[in-house]
């Protein structure tokens, strides 16, 4: 067991969870019987690692204890005491461990949700440390488990077998994580649509050549803003007054340019007079002119109809590269963008911000890819120029903490358009992903580009069979909505294959690993929001059964005929995406990635097939690996194999073990290039 006590600490968030706290670290792991668990605001020690009970008042403010079930009092079914002492180590690693949880709500709702585990293993008399052992009490797991928690405890599961090194123990491996998912209730009674890649890539180009047009005119559109804006309330006497006001003559964009009027009005004729010669013109009809190009009946109302949809394509490119909800994306604020350095993968970025799944988490984070700064420092630039009105309109309830950190995506209120006083009160509303894009701006995306052909049905339906043929066929526009954005970036940060389009791979290939490390490996400590690992974990099960569902193809082929592949893949059927699925997660069926094709070994190769190919394609011995399926389209990374091989082998000393490996890698390489091409 590989323990760094120095890593673990109380992040329960209380005044009592403080580094001088006699809790705060315990001094062995596990904690001894007598270390004290739970000390109150006098210095009294309420609850010890040891006791059946522990009472967590202190922190909870009210009434909160949790009954590990080997004391006297039950309350509940019994654990015996050697289950116990385990449950106690959970419950423990979640309070002192690296990612301990923040309230003591959230730990006694874990708590009740992982019980019926430890409640189950006491009932078959058998240890939860052994349960990998038993796989028929395994497989009753799920049925000990509420509906409700029954995608939570997976996530526990899967992170207590993550961390199980420091744990000290492990309660479910891979091969049991992926049984019990099979026995869970369907995560989606109905599954949300995968955007196909090339509709996909549209839409997030678009998205980012738009947040890109802005920056680059950012200075411009603030000067006519404030300019306009000083105009009103010149005319007006006031940017108050003006707010509030139901004149329309004392508009300056309503008159001959240059005029004065008696009372001292000032009139500069139509707006798009003023767009000009603040140079951004172009710009606004570009995005939000109308459907012909025209700017004849381009008003000042355009400048907020430009900001409208500046955030709004902002919201969109960030649930594009994360796996948050559209409601999620809607309450993050401007210091949401946040940068964590991990020694593998360099800067890793984070969006912060409260979740809408779970009222006990007002700081859930979300891996995201590096572009997401476009998005964001467009979206804040915009907020801070709307503040100007808010701050300015009596009925808006602007705080302190609004005006120092803002939420991006704000109300528009300005003196060109009429706004109830309970609609300047209330958050924006959250239109559909088609309505808060095309109602702002009909030319930001092209309807032609979003209609359906052949191969994106047929890639849309490989992940997703249950499409309605009456909303997805060839020919009609895809439906764009904003739940679509996060299953689509679940499946694709899977990194399956699945997806042959060279470039969505290389804009993925930064994001794509980074969220498969922090959401899959549990290697981050940063409190990532549990629905979003959720979705992830469970895709990636079946992401994994489509792949299998593509070997059957003439593509892969066996360096030992068509009898061996029909042995190799004799288990699966493509048409029943289920029972594929099913196969995959007990085990039954297994692949993995290598430069060559496939492994399709169900155990843990001792040779590599990543690092080296020399024994999968028979250059150690006299015939390939009997588990290899090559990828005929691989050839291209085989052919460059073969270039760096032969550079290497003109430096590699005559007899040494390095030229020996590159010579049985150069003969597997051969070997499998004479199989493809006949």
């Amino acid at each position: 067991m590989s323990v760094t006590l120095a890593d673990f600490g109380l992040a329960i968030e209380s005044p009592l969870a403080t580094p001088s706290a006699a809790n705060f670290r315990p001094l062995s792991w596990p904690p001894t019987p007598d270390w004290p668990v739970m000390i109150d605001a006098h210095g009294n020690v309420v609850s010890r690692y040891g006791d059946s009970i522990w009472r967590l008042f202190p922190w909870a403010k009210q009434a909160i204890s949790i009954n590990f079930g080997d004391g006297p009092s039950k309350r509940g079914p019994s654990v015996d005491v050697h289950n116990a002492n385990l449950l106690r180590q959970v419950v423990a690693w979640w309070i002192w461990g690296p990612r301990g949880v923040r309230n003591a709500g959230t730990l006694s709702t874990k708590f009740g949700q992982i019980r019926p585990l430890f409640v189950l293993c006491s009932n078959n008399r058998i240890l939860a440390s052994d349960l990998m052992r038993f796989p028929a009490v395994a497989e009753q797991i799920a049925n000990e488990l509420a509906p409700s928690s029954a995608d939570g405890v997976l996530i526990m599961l899967h992170e207590l077998y993550q961390n199980r090194e420091s744990l000290g123990f492990t309660l479910l491996d891979k091969e049991g994580l992926c049984r019990l998912e099979t026995t869970l209730p369907d995560h989606e009674q109905k599954q949300t649509a995968y955007i196909p890649p090339r509709i996909w890539m549209y839409q997030v180009g678009r998205l980012r050549e738009c947040l890109d047009d802005f920056l680059a005119h950012r200075e411009q559109v603030e000067a006519c803003y404030k300019f306009c804006l000083n105009a009103y309330a010149i005319n007006f006497g006031s940017l108050k007054t003006a707010l509030i006001s139901t004149e329309d003559n004392k508009s300056p964009f309503s008159k001959s340019a240059d005029l004065v009027s008696r009372s001292g009005l000032r009139f500069y004729g139509r707006f798009e007079l003023t767009a000009a010669r603040f140079g951004i013109d172009k710009l606004l009809a570009r995005w939000v002119g109308s459907s012909n190009g025209e700017t004849q009946s381009m008003e000042v109302q355009s400048l907020t109809t430009y900001f409208r949809l500046v955030s709004k394509v902002g919201l969109a490119y960030l649930l594009n590269f994360s796996l948050m909800r559209v409601s999620e994306g809607s309450e993050l604020k401007v210091d949401c963008l946040k940068v964590e350095h991990d020694p593998r993968f360099g800067d890793i970025y984070v969006l912060c911000g409260p979740t809408t799944k779970t009222k006990q988490d007002g700081d859930a984070r979300w891996p995201t890819s590096p572009s997401a700064k476009v998005a964001v420092e467009a979206m804040t630039y915009v907020a801070h120029l709307q503040l100007i009105c808010l701050k300015a309109h009596p009925q808006a309830k602007i705080t302190a903490e609004d005006v120092h950190n803002p939420y991006l995506i704000q109300r528009c209120v300005a003196p060109w358009i009429s706004t109830s006083i309970e609609l300047i009160q209330l958050p924006p509303r959250r239109p559909s992903y088609g309505m808060a894009l095309t109602n702002h701006s009909p030319k930001l995306f092209d309807v032609d580009q979003l209609r359906i052909t052949e191969a994106d049905l047929q890639v849309a339906r490989l992940i997703t069979p249950t499409l309605n043929p009456e909303t997805y066929s060839v020919g009609k526009v895809w439906p764009l909505a904003w739940h679509q954005l996060r299953r689509t970036g679940a499946v694709n940060m899977q990194a399956s294959g699945l997806i042959s389009d060279a470039s969505l791979q290389y804009l993925l290939k930064h994001v794509t690993r980074a969220m498969s490390l922090y959401y899959g490996q549990g290697y981050s400590r940063l409190r990532l929001n549990d629905q979003a690992r959720i979705l992830y974990v469970r895709t990636m099960h079946e992401v994994l059964s489509k792949e299998f569902g593509r070997l059957l193809s003439a593509r892969f082929i066996s360096p030992h005929g068509n009898k061996r592949k029909f042995e190799i893949v004799r288990l699966i059927d493509p048409s029943d995406a289920k029972t594929l699925s099913e196969l995959a997660k007990k085990g039954q069926i297994a692949c993995r990635q290598i430069l060559l094709g496939y492994c399709m070994n169900r155990e843990p190769c001792p040779y590599g097939g990543i690092d080296s190919v020399a024994h999968c394609g028979g250059g150690d011995s006299e015939s390939p690996c009997p588990d290899v399926l090559y990828d005929k389209n691989n050839s291209a990374k085989v052919k460059g194999l073969d270039s760096i091989l032969d550079e290497r082998l003109a430096h590699a000393p005559i007899d040494s073990p390095l030229r020996e490996s590159l010579l049985a890698q150069k003969k597997s390489v051969e070997n499998y290039q004479n199989v493809t091409r006949t």
